[in-house]
């Protein structure tokens, strides 16, 4: 990411009394710089917003925490990513509620094809273990990223099996990336590091991990993946609020059932009961209801259809670049009307050219 205005984007994330949505509100009419140039009268008149509010936000603070967290970040070897910035993750960009800033560390992998978030229980029973065992190694043939949030339990064990089948990992932390939490799995997280995956976080580096902010990383879990799988989980817990944001987020959700006996199954056979999750038993049934079971396409056979309309071949071309898409999703990539992008989506499903997966979203056959 370059430095033009990196200050002014860092310095979005600190203002007083703003969340991301309003804050998205704001970037839709403003950019940082002319945010913190602009006179209060002028930022008022472009957004709406009252002179309380704005005077509240305290920009001028919000510039000078900015400046010590980049030279913070320099330190460490962390890159502050802006969400109007073209390598901001572009799943999570599709979230009302995503950061404004992500601070990331070690490689890039947040864009990548295949992505999915692993979650469960803090505690785990020798069922979930054996599950994780076999659904990293099924992941691993199919090019998947994994995405999980370092937490003690089923999210150390997609990191650990992750790294052991050369799958790339992303953790998500609830914290600055200069302080892992829990400090037991500081050894995993520098572990993921060296073995090309990326540690982020929504938190300043002098953010202590509190336990308000946990849940709430959940979000980015959800929203980084084009799914989330629950493993094991108690009737209450984080698992499950990952699961009903990927819901909210339109994303597939996929849960592993257990005994009614087992306290440690109950939240994933409530999310099937309730229809919130696909009932799978291994990593296949996951592939195959994502569209992903088929072998993965040589340079050669990418090559677009002659017979097929200029229109036709922008549908086709997008697909391959993002695996599957929803028809909002589409349009916003297509930049055609929904009216004639259901017209040429119907004729390459009827031509065979594309497909849908369990979950409507539209890919190449």
């Amino acid at each position: 990411m370059g430095n033009d205005g990196l200050v002014q984007k860092v310095a979005m994330s600190f203002l007083v009394g703003l969340g991301p949505i309003r804050i998205h509100s704001i970037l839709s009419e403003l950019s940082p710089e002319q945010f913190f140039s602009h006179s209060i009268s002028e930022i008022k008149q472009c957004t709406g917003l009252s002179i309380n509010q704005l005077a509240s936000m305290e920009r001028n603070r919000a510039l000078e925490f900015a400046v010590k967290e980049i030279e913070a970040c320099s330190a460490y070897g962390i890159s502050p990513v802006f969400m109007l910035d073209p390598n901001y993750p572009r799943r999570l960009k599709q979230c009302v509620d995503a950061p404004i800033v992500l601070y990331c560390r070690g490689e890039d992998t947040l864009n990548s094809r295949r992505v999915l978030a692993i979650v469960g229980s803090r505690m785990h029973t020798s069922y979930g273990f054996e599950l994780m065992k076999e659904l990293t190694l099924g992941l691993s043939e199919a090019g998947v990223v994994s995405v999980s949030g370092l937490a003690l339990g089923i999210d150390s064990l997609a990191h650990e099996y992750s790294l052991k089948h050369n799958m790339p990992t992303v953790a998500v932390l609830g914290s600055g990336l200069n302080q892992v939490f829990p400090k037991r799995n500081s050894k995993l997280a520098q572990e993921i590091l060296e073995r090309g995956g990326t540690l982020i976080s929504e938190y300043s580096l002098f953010s202590k991990p509190v336990r308000e902010n946990f849940p709430v990383r959940n979000r980015i879990v959800a929203g980084l993946s084009d799914a989330t799988i629950v493993v094991e989980s108690r009737e209450k817990g984080g698992a499950l609020i990952t699961a009903d944001l990927a819901n909210d987020y339109n994303r597939d959700v996929f849960a592993f059932p257990g005994s009614v006996h087992q306290q440690y199954s109950a939240g994933c056979n409530a999310l099937i009961r309730q229809q919130k999750a696909h009932l799978v038993t291994n990593s296949s049934d996951i592939l195959s209801m994502l569209g992903w079971d088929k072998p993965r396409l040589r340079q050669k056979e990418l090559a677009l259809p002659v017979n097929l309309s200029p229109n036709e071949q922008h549908i086709i071309s997008i697909l391959k670049q993002h695996e599957s898409l929803y028809m909002d999703e589409l349009v916003v990539h297509s930049h055609l009307a929904t009216s004639q992008l259901h017209g040429l989506l119907l004729g390459l499903e009827l031509s065979g050219q594309i497909g849908r997966t369990s979950g409507a979203k539209y890919r190449i056959n």
